[in-house]
């Protein structure tokens, strides 16, 4: 009997967790393909790196890597077929999570581990994440984001 009784509490903690970090995981997914979709299409080092979040942040581990792909690629398609509105529609996602500053900054710092999956971070990668900061409070510099750099690439 306390078996069963056990894997009853196990599986309740497991769905209860699951449920209290279902919004992160879609904000987290929402952030990935905000930088991943912003030159047009998604690399395979992007997608490999989006797993490999999905399998090393604890947050995430309670969850099917499937089930994060599928946002991931949810959001991705949104923001590639009709850019303004899979825009609107991830970062709605992302402001919620994003209320909490350390979720903020630990969704940026995600947008920087995506980008700097094929080895650097493109300028228009760059100008995403740092508008991104700019809309959910993250200070660029806080995070390594060098933003005269930047200005000084979008000045030349």
């Amino acid at each position: 009997m306390s078996g069963i009784l056990s894997r009853f509490t196990s599986l309740y903690h497991a769905s209860s967790e699951k449920r209290h970090n279902r919004p992160f995981l879609e904000a987290a997914m929402a952030a990935c393909a905000i930088v991943s979709a912003s030159e047009g299409e998604v690399t395979f080092s992007e997608r490999i790196r989006v797993d490999q979040i999905m399998e090393t942040l604890e947050k995430l581990k309670v969850f099917d890597p499937h089930e994060g792909v599928n946002l991931f690629n949810h959001f991705t398609d949104r923001i590639i077929a009709s850019p303004k509105q899979g825009h609107e529609e991830a970062l709605s996602v992302i402001k919620v999570q994003a209320a909490d500053k350390e979720t903020a900054e630990l969704l940026i710092n995600l947008c920087l581990a995506v980008s700097k999956s094929d080895g650097k971070i493109s300028l228009v990668e760059h100008i995403e994440i740092v508008s991104l900061c700019g809309l959910i409070d993250v200070d660029p510099e806080k995070i390594g984001l060098d933003t005269r750099q930047l200005f000084e690439q979008l000045t030349e």
